[in-house]
């Protein structure tokens, strides 16, 4: 039996578990999200996590061992979750830009089948970085449900995003960071000596410092997790709410975050509903945050938009696993690029439209990070090993392949190689196909996309008119 067919049936299974209950109370949701991390927990594996409160989840749930973003970076990544849409879709995909209306989001329909739908005012807790705009109107509380939880009365659905994990935290001030890990044991605090670093970063005390850092973060969110389920707990509401704990994207490190490889795209995944979903269950299918509107929609009851682009992966509506997952990296910042990616369970294929550009062009919010600036003063010094370099090449090739089961930090470039030509057809051919598919945006200059006013609703008979656009032509920067 297939892996894609055994995790069919599993869905089957739970769909014929769980039918009976549709009938009565519908279930709440609570998503809960934190910023910037991969799967760098104690339940996924890490040596170096010390993640006691969402281990627990895990033990009481589901954990997804192949999730992924869309996008590498937060404002795409988000545009897509609350949308259920791809960016290069939807004129999200460039990061800090506003190109688009905003289009439908999955909490309208949560709301027409009768959920409150409450989202934290704070810019952080209730952080709205989608890369649009948001009516005053759209949701139907705007409060802190953690102070005041009475406002949680079902059904509802309730959000809460958790900052501290967040690339700037990993750099911040020392005072900073003391007040983040004001929680932290002194046995909780990891030695920089000790932990495991990537073999494509030099070894050097400011890299280790940062991915000390960023542990210690990870266990001062994980404080805040536990805080949040003991809230459930003391409720009275934890056993028809589905919790939901992911990451918006990869860890907020170089050659992570901003990059469509594993570990820019890779999350953790944590659903727990009691009762339903069996006790400690892992699910090794693919599963996108792509997938995680049309799937809390038809859990919750409501019909699911045929503009939405992922797919239900709980419950009674439970589709069948896709065989490729598909991603998008465009304009970081100042920086202009366009690459795309796709994943089997194995290997990863990326296209590099623009070869000519370093992987590494200099982008000022991504260089603040030490390990940036010892990564490149040691380029510059000639000390790095053939590893090291890899990453601070003048070009890039046109064609990365990797194969994860034998390669998982995707150091290998197994493009060129004669054993892999059919695997790379393959992907390269599932790639095309949906770029053409999903109408990608992406080969559109920003430039001509802002000249024309592309402020489109996703809906409309005109979106496909304004894809009828001169042939592409290499991008340039918005004129100021």
């Amino acid at each position: 039996m297939t892996r894609n067919r055994l995790a069919l049936l599993v869905g089957l299974a739970f769909a014929l578990y769980v039918g009976p209950m549709y009938a009565a109370d519908k279930p709440n949701f609570v998503l809960i999200t934190c910023e910037d991390i991969s799967p760098h927990l104690g339940c996924y594996g890490d040596p170096d996590a010390i993640t006691p409160h969402l281990d627990r989840l895990a033990a009481q749930g589901v954990r997804f061992t192949r999730a992924f973003t869309h996008a590498p970076v937060c404002a795409p990544s988000r545009s897509g979750i609350i949308t259920g849409m791809y960016p290069t879709t939807l004129g999200t995909h460039h990061m800090r830009s506003k190109l688009v209306k905003t289009p439908p989001l999955f909490t309208d329909y949560l709301r027409k089948v009768g959920y409150r739908v409450i989202w934290p005012a704070s810019g952080s807790i209730g952080k709205t970085d989608f890369n649009f705009d948001v009516p005053k109107d759209w949701v139907d509380l705007r409060v802190d449900w953690t102070v005041k939880p009475e406002v949680l009365r079902p059904p509802f659905f309730a959000i809460y995003n958790i900052t501290v994990t967040h690339e700037s935290q990993v750099r911040a001030p020392r005072y900073q960071y003391v007040r983040n890990t004001a929680r932290l044991t002194p046995e909780q605090r990891h030695n920089p000596n000790k932990v495991q670093i990537p073999p494509y970063y030099p070894d050097t005390w400011a890299v280790r410092d940062c991915i000390a850092v960023y542990h210690d973060n990870i266990t001062a969110m994980d404080y805040i997790v536990g805080d949040i389920l003991k809230l459930l707990d003391e409720k009275g509401l934890s056993q028809n709410t589905i919790v939901i704990f992911y990451s918006d994207h990869g860890a907020g490190l170089p050659r992570a975050k901003r990059w469509p490889y594993d570990s820019g795209l890779r999350v953790p995944l944590i659903i727990r509903w009691p009762g339903v979903i069996p006790a400690g269950s892992v699910r090794d299918d693919l599963v996108a945050l792509l997938d995680l509107a049309p799937t809390i929609l038809s859990l919750a009851g409501s019909e699911i938009p045929p503009h939405m682009q992922g797919r239900v992966f709980l419950g009674p509506k439970t589709q069948p696993p896709p065989e490729f997952l598909f991603a998008a990296r465009d304009r970081m910042d100042e920086a202009y690029d366009r690459i795309r990616s796709v994943r089997d369970r194995r290997y990863r294929y990326i296209r590099n439209f623009h070869p000519e550009l370093p992987y590494m062009q200099y982008i000022n919010y991504m260089d603040e990070m030490p390990i940036m600036r010892d990564w490149r003063r040691l380029a510059f010094e000639g000390r790095l090993n053939a590893t090291q370099k890899l990453f601070m090449t003048r070009t890039k090739p046109q064609e990365e392949l990797y194969d994860l089961s034998n390669d998982p930090y995707e150091i290998k470039n197994l493009a060129q190689s004669p054993e892999h030509q059919e695997i790379l057809q393959r992907m390269r051919t599932v790639l095309e196909r949906w770029i053409r598919e999903t109408k990608d945006l992406g080969e559109i200059p920003e430039r001509e996309l802002i000249r024309r006013g592309i402020v489109h609703d996703v809906l409309s008979q005109e979106y496909e008119a304004r894809r009828r656009l001169h042939p592409p032509t290499p991008p340039v920067p918005p004129e100021e």
